[in-house]
């Protein structure tokens, strides 16, 4: 399975989202699932981004499917980067 980065913006509407239900994030998250994404690591920041979440996808393709149907919600826009560590992105480069 491939790792993506995903970095993530929340719109007025989800902020006012989770300022009342700070727990949502923890739905979304296992929301994805249903879209085969999974969600490794998750961090809150500061900047222009309010989340910074690794996840693990099979393909583009799940990850494109899951951003466009949690971006038509209104609440959240979303980065997606294909990632390998290092070790992996010598090997390729050898």
């Amino acid at each position: 399975m491939a790792k993506y980065i995903l970095l993530s913006t929340l719109t007025n509407e989800g902020l006012t989202t989770i300022k009342k239900k700070p727990h949502r994030i923890k739905e979304v998250n296992k929301e994805v699932e249903k879209y085969g994404v999974k969600v490794l690591e998750q961090y809150a920041t500061l900047g222009p981004y309010d989340f910074v979440s690794l996840v693990e996808a099979p393909d583009n393709d799940a990850v494109f499917k899951m951003s466009v149907e949690l971006g038509s919600r209104g609440t959240v826009k979303i980065l997606s980067m294909p990632s390998m560590t290092i070790d992996s992105f010598i090997d390729t480069i050898k």
